[in-house]
């Protein structure tokens, strides 16, 4: 029988910026609405849909060989997994997501010790003790079952809740008064899968293509020709930290350059290469760059 490995991928708010990063890697997933097992153009792969707060479970009984779900999570249930990697992703931007303590902004509440004898709502109950505890503050947590924010001040007097942006909370005239955890994505994987060569093997190519794919993000190529006495003039043009592939042309006195920059800087930098002597100049984007 064929090998297979079994990848969760999450449902429901990284399902679709998981599924675009998939395709920057150069893997297809299909998602039927219908269905929680979706296609992939990998005959090796079996992918299924769980939600990201019950990923490291699943992981950790073997049901899955691996899966994308947030550090939170992970710490959350206690799983006790291999962390392969971290991908800075999620459903508006690049970078961690926020757990916060959140009060009405007329409540007067500013700090953790103003919330002794409190109720708090939140479906990360492990996070929300170990904090209260750490601060030495007794308070009674209640699991959420979803639209936390709505909740105070009559069903609780704070809420501990994942943001990235904070729109949501203020939109329901909540203020944060403390940032409880920050967390990125991580590919986890059942530490017995991960002990097996063939599957190590297939999980660490999906982590270099995942992770390929961010680091190209917001990046392009540029290629321009460039007389040799005007090289130096353009290479200095050329931002420091990216060294270019200078390569001779079959016209003498010619070079040609190669070479990875930031996509908001081309604007600029264009006009600059122009004027220092560059011609020919070509910008392509990039789907992985590979360290």
């Amino acid at each position: 029988m064929a090998k297979k490995l079994v990848l969760g991928i999450p449902k429901g708010s990284l399902e679709q910026s998981t599924v675009e990063m998939f395709a920057k890697a150069g893997y297809k997933i299909r998602v039927d609405s219908r269905s929680y097992f979706p296609s992939i153009d990998d005959p090796e792969i079996e992918c299924m849909l769980i939600r990201a707060q019950e990923m490291s479970r699943y992981v950790e009984e073997g049901i899955l060989d691996c899966g994308l779900t947030g550090h939170d999570w992970v710490v959350e249930n206690g799983s006790d997994v291999v962390d392969v990697a971290e991908l800075v992703y999620g459903k508006v931007g690049r970078k961690p997501i926020r757990w916060v303590l959140a009060v009405p902004e007329d409540s007067g509440i500013n700090c953790a010790k103003d919330l002794e004898g409190k109720r708090i709502a939140t479906e990360a109950t492990g996070l929300a003790k170990q904090y209260f505890a750490k601060h030495g503050v007794n308070v009674h947590v209640e699991f959420s079952w979803g639209a936390t924010e709505v909740k105070p001040p009559r069903l609780a007097d704070a809420i501990i809740e994942i943001t990235e942006t904070g729109s949501s909370l203020r939109a329901n005239k909540l203020k944060i008064i403390d940032t409880i955890c920050e967390s990125t994505t991580r590919l986890i994987a059942n530490k017995d899968a991960f002990r097996d060569d063939w599957k190590k093997a297939k999980i660490n190519k999906i982590s270099l293509l995942l992770r390929a794919a961010l680091l190209a993000e917001g990046k392009v190529g540029l290629m321009l020709n460039v007389k040799k006495d005007k090289l130096d003039l353009v290479l200095k043009k050329l931002p420091a930290l990216e060294r270019p592939t200078v390569s001779p042309l079959a016209e003498e006195g010619w070079f040609a350059l190669n070479t990875i920059v930031d996509e908001y800087a081309v604007r600029d930098l264009i006009p600059d290469l122009i004027e220092a002597g560059a011609s020919g100049i070509a910008e392509y984007p990039l789907n992985k760059i590979v360290p």
